[in-house]
């Protein structure tokens, strides 16, 4: 099948499936006609005196009441199917006034397909390019838009298309990364798409299908009312039953009709479509790398990549300099981008960026005091140091709800700030202590710590002492007089609730409450004179229960860590519960920019439409804490500083250099408790956990 003649058989192959489709309506609506046609028969008979009798009377009665019903719901059905707005994809419009350039490539290559061209072109944050329908009233273009349907070029005639051409979506990507003649050879099987939709036959399938597919959205909308939900019940059993009789025909049709555009495109750049189609891929993987390792962590601290394709060229030069299997791409670069067919590449790459956010992620669709762009430029500093230390200020926190010791054993008199070595001690286990003496001896910083673990294991596992200066002490000194944990009338302090509060760390004349007096007032960080307060129990998790699946994915790592992790991923739920009301803002009625997302178009209730990654684990958060802990130390302690990666997201950088090994370090900590290799990684680039850093 190939030429004029693959085509031809493509097409009427869509055609047929297409014409299957309408019958299947047809037979529905003679379904629905058929209690009519019995009512007018009963009814004609009667009057002509064909059919007398009492009988044929309360028959007549029956099937006339029948047949109304019938009539009634099914008319209720065909306004639903009709009238319902068609699910569409958020997309970014772009107008012929800023893209003359692509307009007429887009133009031309349709007159060289010998098919209609469409009506308007869109971007979308997405690695494809398809053909949409939005010839729905709801999806009618607003009246300053109307050009649209006139693709005139500057100073040329005007070539009229039909008003039911389809929409051009692009894969945003995909004008930044290739080249002119690589985006018109992978169009041209999509622009061939427009020859079968204006088949009068093919496009009312398509109408119908998407309409049954609207109704049943509508069906499945929450009603309250026992009248509606009736009404709805009936309304999605019918359109379900038709949409079953309809998939595989419409499947098939659509089948149809992409061999018959491909057939057609077979004369356009066929030898460039091959390698274009290499670097489709090739974006993809730098798409979906950029999205989830860079962007995601800008998206949670409320901030937004406002350069999102400019990025995703940057990470696949990256991977072309790394791997040497893409060498052969980035000698590409030197030709004319695609993204100069836009007048103005920033304004649509800003639009784009702010669209994936609110795909992928859920932000608002306005900026804000909590949802501002930023640029790559400023992405170390906005992004990767702010997220390392609201992370590290958040473990703090919840050491502080543990009841955890602000001070670490060893450091000096008077550092009463947030260190690293609080976490190491309260995460290292008496057994990973005691089987660690290489990295103890060879890190000064680590000095008490055989002491803390002496001291836990006299009080088992998971339990510290009730003096913690016991170890250091004299045999013949008895220590301060201390209430014991177990005794009854020992104040204990309450975990959490709506009466504690937790101080920020960059406050520093905030106020904390102690653990044995919950009134009484805290001095605050790096006070040499104020008493230490009270360990709480290290095992006593804070009042939020993890999932069943979490549960499991914590049986890996110590109890503390448990008991951390379950803490962090409580606060963490909290702090989205608090954002959550200013993330759902509703979009604002009055216009935006021409380059900005259609929000017309699309129901954004239940943002995020599309999201990157299922949630995180406990043992992922605890991990990414303590990281974030452990690159706070770096930066305020060796000199390292916040970097962007372009293929891994936040890094950390030592003399330009960046660091490596830090994760199965941490992984080490997590998952058995054993400190030593990360002490070992930090001893050799001279990291010192013992010193406070700042946080946030």
């Amino acid at each position: 099948m190939t030429g004029i003649g693959g085509v031809e058989m493509g097409a009427q192959a869509a055609r047929s499936r297409a014409l299957a489709v309408l019958r299947i309506r047809s037979r529905a609506l003679a379904v629905a006609l058929l209690p009519a046609a019995a009512a007018v028969i009963l009814l004609v008979g009667g009057s002509t005196g064909h059919l007398p009798g009492g009988g044929w009377d309360v028959l007549r009665w029956v099937v006339s009441v029948l047949a109304l019903c019938v009539l009634l719901a099914a008319a209720g059905v065909a306004l639903v199917v009709a009238r319902s707005r068609p699910a569409v994809t958020p997309t970014v419009t772009v107008a012929e006034e800023s893209a003359p350039d692509l307009y007429r490539m887009v133009r031309d290559l349709a007159d060289r397909l010998d098919v209609p061209a469409p009506s308007a072109i869109a971007l979308t944050p997405d690695c494809d390019s398809w053909l949409e329908d939005r010839t729905h009233p709801a999806h009618g273009p607003p009246p300053a838009e109307k050009h649209h349907d006139d693709l005139a070029g500057p100073g040329g005639a005007a070539h009229r298309r039909s008003p039911t051409a389809p929409v051009l979506v692009i894969g945003s990507p995909f004008l930044w990364w290739m080249r002119v003649g690589e985006l018109r050879a992978v169009l041209a099987p999509v622009v061939a798409g427009t020859g079968p939709s204006a088949q009068p036959d093919i496009a009312a399938a398509r109408r119908f299908i998407r309409g049954l597919d609207a109704a049943v959205a509508v069906a499945s909308a929450g009603r309250r009312d026992p009248l509606s939900r009736v009404a709805c019940a009936g309304l999605g059993w019918a359109s379900r039953l038709l949409l079953r009789s309809c998939r595989g025909h419409a499947a098939e049709m659509e089948r149809g009709v992409a061999a018959a555009a491909a057939e057609r495109a077979q004369a356009v750049d066929y030898g460039l479509r091959i390698v274009a189609q290499e670097q489709v891929g090739l974006a993809y993987a730098g798409w979906d790398r950029l999205l989830t390792r860079v962007a995601l962590p800008a998206w949670r601290m409320g901030r937004w990549p406002s350069r999102l394709d400019v990025g995703v060229v940057a990470a696949l030069t990256e991977l072309s300099r790394r791997d040497r299997l893409a060498e052969g791409f980035a000698s590409r670069l030197g030709e004319r981008p695609a993204c100069d067919l836009l007048e103005e590449p920033g304004v649509m790459d800003e639009a784009v960026s702010l669209l994936a956010a609110r795909l992928f992620h859920g932000g608002p669709a306005e900026t804000g005091a909590d949802w501002s762009p930023v640029g790559w430029e400023e992405y170390p500093e906005e992004v990767v140091d702010r997220t390392w230390r609201t992370d590290a200020a958040r473990l703090h926190r919840v050491l502080d709800t543990l009841g955890v010791r602000r001070a670490a054993e060893g450091t000096a008199p008077g550092t009463d700030g947030p260190t690293l070595a609080r976490v190491l001690d309260h995460l290292t286990t008496p057994d990973a202590a005691s089987t660690a003496p290489d990295a103890a001896s060879t890190a000064p910083i680590t000095a008490g710590s055989d002491a803390h673990a002496a001291a836990e294991t006299q009080n088992g596992p998971g339990t510290l002492p009730a003096d913690p200066d016991a170890a250091r002490r004299p045999a013949d000194d008895p220590g301060p007089s201390r209430p014991p944990y177990d005794d009854s009338d020992a104040s204990r302090p309450p975990v959490d609730g709506p009466g504690v509060s937790h101080p920020a760390y960059d406050d520093p004349g905030a106020s904390r409450p102690p653990v044995d007096d919950p009134d009484a007032p805290q001095p605050p960080y790096g006070d040499p004179g104020a008493p230490h307060p009270s360990y709480g129990d290290h095992a006593t998790p804070v009042p939020a229960t993890p999932a069943e699946d979490d549960e499991d994915d914590l049986a890996d790592t110590t109890a503390r860590g448990a008991a951390l992790a379950a803490g962090l991923t409580a606060q963490l739920a909290r702090e989205e519960a608090e954002a959550r009301p200013t993330g759902a803002r509703a979009p604002s009625s009055t216009p935006g920019p021409a380059a900005g997302p259609d929000a017309a178009l699309w129901d954004d209730r239940a943002l995020p439409l599309l999201p990157l990654q299922p949630p995180r684990t406990g043992r992922e958060i605890l991990t990414a804490h303590i990281t974030a802990m452990v690159c706070c130390a770096a930066m305020d302690t060796a000199g390292a500083a916040p970097a962007l990666d372009w293929l891994d997201g936040p890094s950390l950088l030592f003399d330009g250099a960046r660091a490596a090994d830090l994760a199965p370090s941490v992984l080490s900590l997590v998952e058995t408790g054993d400190p030593g290799p990360l002490r070992a990684w930090m001893t050799e680039l001279g990291i010192r956990p013992e010193k406070p850093v700042r946080l946030v």
